[in-house]
Order: C-alpha cells, then sequence, then structure tokens
C-alpha cells in the first residue's frame, strides 16, 4: 500500500493558496485557471483553512452572497482535516470518507507538503490492484 509521500512524488509539486481576506470571486478564477477543485487558505505559511467548490456553492450561492464582496474567510472549511507524509492511501480514503470531503492538505511540524485529491487517492489503488494483478498473473504462469 502506499503512502502519501510515494504519492507525492508522482504529482507535480505546485501548491495553490490563498489568502484568508481575498474575495471569493479571486478565488474561484484561480481554481478555474489552475484546474482545482480546492484551495489551502494561507496567512503567511500557516494553514488557516480550505476553500473548496463545495463550500462556494453551499456557502455563497445558495445563501445569496456575493463572490465579489464576500472574503474567503467567511465561507472556508476550518479547522481543516490533514495528513502527514508516512500516512496510507487507505487512511486517506477512510478520512476523505467519513468526514465527505475530497481534499487533504499534507501537513507535518506546520509546513504544508502539497495537498491529495481523492482521484489521487483512487488513481494509488488503481495502480497497487494492477501491480497485484501482474504479481499474480506471473506467479501463475510460473
Amino acid at each position: 500500500m502506499q503512502t502519501v509521500d510515494q504519492m507525492m512524488k508522482g504529482k507535480p509539486p505546485a501548491v495553490y493558496s490563498i489568502a484568508p481576506e481575498v474575495p471569493v470571486l479571486e478565488a474561484l478564477r484561480l481554481m478555474a485557471d489552475k484546474h482545482i477543485g480546492a484551495l489551502l487558505v494561507m496567512r503567511g505559511p500557516a494553514l488557516v483553512g480550505i476553500l473548496s467548490e463545495r463550500d462556494y456553492a453551499r456557502k455563497v450561492v445558495l445563501l445569496g452572497r456575493s463572490s465579489a464582496d464576500t472574503p474567503v474567510d467567511q465561507i472556508m472549511s476550518s479547522p481543516v482535516t490533514t495528513v502527514t507524509r508516512n500516512a496510507t492511501v487507505n487512511e486517506c480514503l477512510e478520512l476523505m470518507s467519513d468526514r465527505r470531503i475530497r481534499h487533504l492538505p499534507v501537513v507535518e511540524g506546520g509546513h504544508v507538503f502539497g495537498m491529495l485529491s481523492i482521484g489521487d487517492c483512487v488513481k494509488a489503488v488503481i495502480d497497487d490492484q494492477r501491480h497485484q494483478i501482474e504479481d499474480l498473473e506471473r506467479f501463475i504462469r510460473s
């Protein structure tokens, strides 16, 4: 079973974030530009929240708020559920399922190392299963 550290090696190193006081509209533009579904909300080097498309839909659109006038910190999710680099894919999937979230920041010692999506975890499970099948097929043939 892969660890978060192993999964992170297969991802681009970019971590996208936004400041808490920035308008939600600017955050949405960044997410659209980078083709991502969530942003870390950072105050300097400190992770203070996470903003997802789901936060926007439920806390801005459905409540009739203005994206241009609402700061990110009014709709972000906080505290943030995080994992460390030694967590396993299964642990990540269990957290995501239990908490009904789709993104997990990777944090150790107060330093943000990256972010995993549910898609990253599913891909890792599929890769692990593919390797197990190949190993079993080799074993059967020998």
